[in-house]
């Protein structure tokens, strides 16, 4: 139950923050589509500047018009191509003026429960302020969210001799991360830290479940037949990695951004936290009975949290994989540590 509190109310206090961020970059990818858009503009008028240069000398060809005409007609298409490209390109400066206007003005909202000022019909409003825009944004901000398989490195053993399902055992993780600019006049390194819940699950095989019998914590068959057996580890932790990889520099008249949009990442790193639960959850029948259980204990667990992680990706997904240099159980005598690899989201 307390994950569940711990899961509504980071997402609650998220929401304001993944609002604000989103807006922001929903503003500035309009103005990285239309800035691309003139490219475009300048392709397409050339291309059909060519085609009618084209049925013009095939005209000539067929000997319907003279030199004098094809020379007159040339220099009419070409002049109403530059037009053309001149107009539509004007289109797209005034919606990039509009945009980045929009973005950085006053904002006036009408209001009667404070009086900020009154004009001459007696319309009481309020008016906020919107911050200007700032000219280098180091930092930003982003939702992580991952899952993907889970399981055991075990000393002296193999994944192929693990004793938990591939399939079966997963992780997911949750959180937010805050991403700065290491160098003043170049994007090509970054550090990305923040905070994750971590939830790892681990599916015992052959009818089996966790037995703690006093320091030590081992695997035992279940007495009956089971439907279900999880355990799950429910983390609380602190990443930090080195992102890097190319980037293209946005540049404007008031403001510049750095822009990862369809680059390759790389990040390299670690995490340090600590365990918030352990729990066992048991399906079976006995009895003819349906028999659910929730087991909640410590399982001679570490309470430290600590190990490697990093990612590859393109874009805003990435291949992730973390690995617990810590072991699962403090004093078992054969040394276990959990591995995960799945996939990474990052609002970016």
């Amino acid at each position: 139950m307390k994950i569940i509190t711990y899961s509504i109310a980071l997402i609650l206090w998220l929401l304001p923050l993944i609002h604000a961020n989103a807006q922001e970059k929903n503003i500035e990818s309009k103005l990285e589509i239309l800035e691309n858009s003139k490219d475009q503009i300048i392709e397409q008028e050339r291309e059909a500047l060519k085609i009618e240069v084209e049925l013009i000398n095939e005209r000539l060809e067929r000997n319907e018009i003279t030199q004098a005409e094809t020379d007159k007609l040339k220099d009419e298409v070409a002049e109403k191509r530059a037009l053309n490209i001149e107009n539509r390109l004007n289109i797209i400066d005034n919606k990039i003026a509009l945009l980045t206007r929009n973005n950085n003005d006053t904002i006036i909202k009408k209001q009667k429960t404070l009086v900020v000022g009154v004009f001459d019909d007696g319309e009481i409003i309020n008016v906020y302020y919107h911050s200007k825009k700032k000219y280098d944004r180091r930092t930003t901000s982003d939702l992580v969210f991952a899952f993907g398989l889970n399981n055991v490195i075990t000393k002296g053993e193999s994944l192929n001799d693990s004793d938990f399902e591939i399939g079966g055992s997963r992780f997911t993780e949750l959180g937010w991360a805050w991403k700065t600019r290491v160098f003043k006049n170049t994007n090509w390194l970054r550090i990305k830290y923040g905070f994750s819940f971590q939830w790892n699950g681990l599916k015992p095989t052959d009818n089996r479940f966790y037995v703690d019998i006093g320091k030590q914590t081992e695997l035992q068959e279940f007495p009956e037949d089971l439907d279900k057996s999880k355990f799950r580890l429910d983390n609380l932790v602190f990443p930090v990695h080195f992102e890097f990889g190319p980037s293209r520099k946005i540049e404007k008249e008031n403001y510049f951004r750095y822009s990862t949009h369809k680059k390759i990442k790389i990040g390299l790193g670690g995490y340090a936290g600590f365990k918030l639960s352990s729990k066992q959850k048991l399906k079976y029948s006995k009895d003819g009975q349906d028999v659910k259980e929730k087991l909640k204990a410590s399982y001679n667990t570490n309470n430290i949290i600590y190990g490697l992680s990093g990612y590859i990706g393109w874009n805003w997904a990435a291949l992730y994989i973390k690995y617990d240099l810590n072991t699962i159980f403090k004093d078992n005598p054969i040394e276990q540590r959990n591995i995960s690899l799945g996939l990474r989201f990052d609002m970016d």
